[in-house]
């Protein structure tokens, strides 16, 4: 993803989650998708869509069991 487009989608996470702490960073030798981090902490990824006529991007986040449990 280029610089912009990940200013972009930061700017909207941080608003949308109100979530000051909240980054995206680019992936090293990865163009289609981005890393979002809350602090230090990785949390998921954003993959860019680009196939069909809509462009649009898929934010995954993976929660583990280990982390439901220091809820």
């Amino acid at each position: 993803m280029k610089p912009d487009e990940i200013r972009k989608l930061e700017a909207y996470l941080k608003k949308k989650f109100e979530l000051s702490t909240l980054t995206v960073r680019a992936r090293p030798k990865k163009d289609d998708s981005a890393e979002v981090y809350i602090g230090d902490e990785f949390i998921g990824v954003i993959y860019r869509d680009d196939e069909d006529e809509d462009l649009c991007w898929n934010f995954q986040m993976a929660i583990l069991e280990f982390d439901l449990e220091e809820a």
